[in-house]
């Protein structure tokens, strides 16, 4: 009996590891930027290197926000500044992410306890002019300084249609 445990713990975690890994085909990055002290500065910019590897491919890319309850407002609005490889702005945007009902205050997304977590769409099916690194940059445009209640943003970089 130890002999077929033994053959079969190694497959076993192999095929583990193979089901966990593979299960995210769509996502080409995923990263997020803490916010010290939830305290975001105007001049705080969150950079998110990534890299196209099939320019052919479009993609989405998706805000993360990690936002808590001590938020003061129901909505914080964003600049994103995508570049490439040389420095060159291939698009910009500003983007007013609703993190809460308007009306109601009730936050949107998933909680536990203070803390919210929200997924937002930012730029969608765009193509990259090449294989290669790209950066996107990321600021609060909310004009406090610095806006409190924020912990984190992130971005997502996933294969068009696919999320």
């Amino acid at each position: 009996m130890k002999q077929y445990f033994a053959l079969l713990l190694p497959a076993a975690m192999l095929c583990a590891a193979a089901l966990f890994s593979g299960c995210d085909s769509a996502r080409i990055s995923e990263q997020h930027y803490d916010i010290t002290e939830g305290k975001w500065y105007e001049d705080s910019v969150a950079r998110f290197p990534f890299r196209i590897e099939d320019p052919a491919q479009a993609a989405d890319i998706s805000y993360n926000v990690r936002s808590t309850d001590k938020y003061p407002y129901y909505n914080l609005y964003v600049t994103y500044y995508l570049e490439d490889s040389a420095g060159r702005l291939l698009s910009s945007r500003l983007h007013d992410i609703r993190l809460a009902d308007p009306v109601t205050g009730e936050p949107y997304g998933e909680g536990i306890g203070d803390i919210y977590d929200l997924k937002v769409r930012a730029i969608q099916n765009v193509k990259f002019p090449y294989k290669g690194n790209y950066t996107l940059k990321v600021k609060q445009y909310m004009r406090e300084n610095p806006l409190a209640g924020i912990e984190a943003i992130g971005i997502r970089v996933a294969k068009a249609g696919e999320e």
